[in-house]
This record gives C-alpha cells, sequence and structure tokens, in this order.
C-alpha cells in the first residue's frame, strides 16, 4: 500500500473509532473558521474532515505536469505571438489581441497559473479541467484551514503517526514575483508594488494576506481598485497619489475587457511600458476555454515534440465551440452523456453544465437550444476519481463519495502548491455550493 494510501486508512480508522469527538472537532473548527479571514461578506469556505496527502511520487508526477503543460504553453503562446494564421485560431476581440500582443515586460512565460485535473490517485491517469491564470486565488483557504486543523482529533493523531508537510504558496509567490521584477530592465531598487482587481470581485482577505507578505519582505505594497489608478506624466498612480511602478494583476482579462473604458488609465501605463505588470495579457491565450480546442489543432501539432503532442491527446479533452461551425444541434442531443457546457470564459464555476449527468433528455435539449451560439463551449466529459469522507459540520455526518479535484498552483512554470476541491456526487464542483476545500499535505519518509 502506498504511503497516501496508509495516510487515508489513519484518518478513516481513527474517524470510525472515535465518531463523537471527531463530531466536536468537525463544529470546533467550523466556529474556528468563521472568525476566520474565510468568513467574508456573510459566505464561508467549507472543509470536511480528511484533509489531502500525497506522497513524494505523485508530487514529483504533479512537477512534471507543471512543467510540461507550461512549456507547452510557451510554444503556444509564442506561435500566437509569430504568427497571424495562428491567432486566427482564438476567438479574441481586435482590442484584446492588441493588449495579448504588447511587449513582455519579464523573463517568463506564465508568471502564475493554476492547472485543474481530474486525476486518479489509483492509475496516476489525468485529464485537464481548465487553466486559471492571473486571478488564479484560494491560496487563503489552504492555509486557514490547515490552522483549523487544530481542532481535528483525527489529525492530531495522524501527524503523531506520519511526517506531514504543508505547501507553502505566500512567501514563495513574493519571491517569484520579485525575480520576475528583477528581469524587468526599468526595475527600481525599492518598487511599489501594487495588487489590483475589481474589488468587488475581489477576495480581499486574500489579498490583505499578501500584502502583508510583500511588506514582510520589505516591499511597499497597496491593494487597488484598478478604475482608482490615475496615469500622468509617463507614471501611474494609485488611489491614494503613491506612485506604482509593479502589479501583480488579480483582474481577470475578461472583467476588465468588460470594463475597458473604465481602465483606460492602466490600460495606457501597461502600452507605455511604465509600470511593471504581471501577468502581461499574453496569459489570456492559455486562461480561455477555448485553449484545449486549440491545443489538438494541426497548427498547434507543428510546434510541438512528438512527446508534447502524445502528451495533448491524453491529457486534454476535446473541445469545440458549441456553434453550427462545429458541432448539429442533432448531435449534442444524441451525446447526452459525453458533453459538458462551459462559458468561453469565466471564472468560479459560472454556467457550467455538466451534460446527461444533470439533465432529462428533454431538459438537456432545452438547455441547448438556449446555449446553442451563445459563446460557450462543448468538452468532453471527463470522469471523476472518487473518494469517501464525512462532513460533520455541514453534511448529515455520514460517509459519502466525494470528487476529488486537484489544482496545481504553478509560480513561473514550477510547481508551487496544491488546492484541493471536493464535492459530495458525481457532477460537477460549483463554488459556495457543494464545493469543499480540504488542506493538502505531503507525506514524506
Amino acid at each position: 500500500m502506498r504511503l497516501q494510501e496508509q495516510v487515508y486508512q489513519a484518518y478513516k480508522e481513527h474517524i470510525i473509532s472515535n465518531m463523537e469527538e471527531n463530531r466536536r472537532g468537525a463544529l470546533a473548527a467550523k466556529a474556528a473558521l468563521e472568525r476566520s479571514p474565510l468568513w467574508w461578506n456573510g459566505v464561508l469556505d467549507k472543509t470536511i474532515q480528511i484533509p489531502k496527502v500525497f506522497d513524494t511520487e505523485t508530487v514529483e508526477q504533479f512537477r512534471q505536469i507543471v512543467r510540461t503543460g507550461c512549456r507547452i504553453f510557451g510554444k503556444v503562446m509564442q506561435a500566437y505571438r509569430d504568427n497571424a494564421d495562428y491567432r486566427r485560431l482564438f476567438p479574441f476581440s481586435k482590442e484584446l489581441e492588441e493588449l495579448i500582443l504588447l511587449p513582455v515586460p519579464y523573463e517568463g512565460v506564465l508568471p502564475i497559473a493554476r492547472l485543474d485535473l481530474f486525476y486518479h490517485e489509483d492509475s496516476g491517469e489525468f485529464q485537464f479541467c481548465e487553466i486559471n491564470t492571473d486571478g488564479t486565488a484560494a491560496m487563503l483557504r489552504d492555509y486557514e484551514m490547515r490552522k483549523a486543523l487544530i481542532h481535528n482529533p483525527a489529525h492530531q493523531a495522524v501527524i503523531r503517526q506520519f511526517a506531514l508537510r504543508p505547501f507553502e504558496l505566500f512567501d514563495t509567490w513574493v519571491q517569484t514575483f520579485m525575480k520576475l521584477y528583477d528581469t524587468y530592465p526599468k526595475k527600481k531598487e525599492n518598487p511599489n508594488v501594487a495588487l489590483v482587481d475589481f474589488l468587488e470581485n475581489a477576495t480581499l482577505r486574500e489579498f490583505e494576506e499578501f500584502t502583508r507578505r510583500f511588506q514582510d519582505a520589505g516591499i511597499n505594497c497597496e491593494i487597488c481598485d484598478i478604475r482608482s489608478l490615475q496615469y500622468r506624466n509617463g507614471v501611474l498612480y494609485s488611489g491614494q497619489g503613491n506612485r506604482i511602478d509593479a502589479v501583480y494583476r488579480r483582474a481577470v482579462t475578461a472583467d476588465i475587457m468588460s470594463h475597458y473604458a473604465e481602465v483606460s488609465d492602466f490600460l495606457n501605463a501597461v502600452r507605455d511600458d511604465a509600470v511593471f505588470l504581471a501577468g502581461a495579457f499574453n496569459t489570456q491565450i492559455i486562461h480561455t476555454k477555448w485553449l484545449f480546442y486549440v491545443l489538438h489543432h494541426a497548427l498547434t501539432d507543428a510546434i510541438l515534440t512528438e512527446e508534447e503532442r502524445a502528451f495533448v491527446k491524453r491529457h486534454v479533452p476535446l473541445t469545440m465551440e458549441f456553434s453550427p461551425d462545429y458541432i448539429t444541434l442533432e448531435e449534442a442531443a444524441a451525446k447526452k452523456d459525453s458533453f459538458i457546457l462551459k462559458p468561453m470564459d469565466a471564472y468560479a464555476s459560472k454556467g457550467i453544465y455538466a451534460a446527461g449527468r444533470e439533465y432529462s433528455q428533454r431538459d438537456w435539449e432545452d438547455l441547448l437550444g438556449q446555449l446553442y451560439g451563445k459563446g460557450y463551449v462543448c468538452q468532453q466529459y471527463c470522469e471523476q476519481y472518487l473518494t469517501e469522507n464525512i462532513d460533520f459540520a455541514w453534511g448529515d455526518g455520514e460517509w459519502h463519495p466525494y470528487i476529488n479535484m486537484p489544482g496545481l498552483y504553478s509560480y513561473n512554470g514550477e510547481f508551487a502548491g496544491i488546492l484541493m476541491r471536493m464535492a459530495c456526487g458525481e457532477n460537477i464542483i460549483v463554488a459556495h455550493e457543494n464545493e469543499r476545500t480540504v488542506p493538502v499535505f505531503l507525506a514524506e519518509g
């Protein structure tokens, strides 16, 4: 039995033997989380009783997935820059294409990303769910839920048996960001950093944690609404009037394009290379759901090695636009259990429909008619990997199978840690509904 399986069994056996103690501990952990930064605007991210533990063999596989994926993504981004025919594969507006083609102000490909996987622990097989880039979030969930494990009796018993090490996602990002900034030709010795987003969409408590980590490293950092930035005489200023030298962009590109006129000062500063920007807008090439279609295209085959083409074929679900140019309504209706529908450019599980897994044939056909030609992609449905877990605090305190979806954080193309989301059932994980997040550990020895 592999080490990660031994650890899981140790958790489960302790819970079965000590149900009431673990129930009390879960309620105490819930109370602690309600007092934590995860409680925000009346919403609380939820967890369950058994954390996720991976052994060194699995984590090494994750490292290789990130490296291979980011190497392929780098080739795609370069092809987009170099080849007008390749650019036409993507459904970007002229305004967005102009931003994507701006010079990249650092030596790197993807400053930050999260590669969400359908990963099968029993076999090591996986397929990609989606790739998130600049808006990559949820580092705070792992951090705060890990602290709440002080109340989890099963965890306290397990760490007396096994050496478990968490992943650190805040200071390592600050270090990565500053290493990228160090490659910027216009770098300043003591830069002022701004973490920018549309703050009504922001996970502010997480932003505050990142700001503290920048400041702990001796780097001035403030949180800014991207619409409040002012560009005057070649300098970008925050709403508080402070000069900004470097931007950690959490504002996703879709939101920026939706508020294009409102962020003109920010965009003009970027166009003039008056500020360091991580990530640059070319990351949208990887963030869009349309990436998976392009990865299977003949023009992409031509820029990949044989090994990389095999990687794509094996691990990237077939994807097409849900429109008359790619698939008929009759074909989609006939393959009810084979497809999942996703918006071309969205986040936080918005607008995702898990095909026939959720709908009767009639309801599915009605849904198809509503979404056909409306900016959706139709993607091959990937089977989920399930493990048993138990929810005393928000659930019924009974054992149920839970979907497992590890998200691999990538900092400048290197594996940095894992966001582990789970959900009771066999369909999809929906943020702030059936979603549960558990802290993640590496089992050593």
